[in-house]
């Protein structure tokens, strides 16, 4: 499904950022992505989201050369994967139902057939007693859930998370851990940006560990 071969990146005339990554994830698989920070696992999960393009070497996406894609292309596989992002992104003017469904409209599903299944996964979540209510009210914790039920309420076939458990507490952390093994179970490749050591170790998986811009096995 992610097939990347000797990627660099940079930022205008600065140094690379990753040197000659070369990985590939295959449907079904799940993964962490370590490493200190600065060593750009968030630019590699921009890479692979289509936010940026490499400075050099190939990168496929679902069997389809990215170089190649134009931008009416970009969006239809876009559709196809969930991210969390590590700062929300949440719409200020709507609220967390509204935020959680915003995958579901853009697909032009109507709100009475995926009321009840955005209902419950907040409820899973522990944000139904802040369905109806907006961003601003929300804490760094409640706001990394909603974005987090967010990405995951269309099913993608691919799950990017970049730092996901970064603002809540380890109880929930390890529900959020059971909901993407869970994910992953029923088909989804996974890809996750962590710090989280412990996380890691809870779910046995397999290890890539990012450092000055070089990727390895851990």
């Amino acid at each position: 499904m992610i097939e990347l071969q000797g990627v660099g990146l940079r930022y205008g005339d600065g140094p690379e950022i990753l040197k000659d990554v070369s990985f590939r994830l295959d449907q079904g698989d799940m993964r962490f992505l370590t490493g200190p920070s600065g060593a750009g696992k968030s630019s590699l999960l921009r890479l692979l989201f289509l936010a940026l393009k490499p400075s050099r070497g190939h990168i496929a996406l679902f069997d389809q050369d990215t170089a190649i894609l134009g931008r009416k292309d970009i969006s239809p596989l876009r559709r196809r994967i969930g991210v969390v992002f590590q700062d929300f992104r949440l719409l200020n003017h709507l609220s967390t139902f509204d935020n959680v469904a915003l995958p579901l409209r853009v697909m032009g599903q109507r709100v009475d057939s995926y009321r009840q299944d955005v209902l419950d996964l907040l409820d899973w979540v522990g944000l139904k007693e802040q369905a109806y209510a907006f961003p601003e009210v929300l804490s760094g914790g409640e706001k990394q859930r909603a974005a987090i039920a967010r990405a995951v309420i269309a099913k993608p076939e691919i799950l990017l998370a970049d730092e996901p458990t970064g603002n809540v507490d380890p109880v929930l952390a390890k529900r959020l851990l059971h909901l993407f093994l869970e994910l992953n179970r029923l088909g989804t490749t996974v890809f996750l940006a962590t710090h989280d050591e412990a996380l890691i170790k809870q779910a046995r998986k397999p290890v890539l560990r990012l450092e000055a811009g070089h990727l390895r096995a851990a």
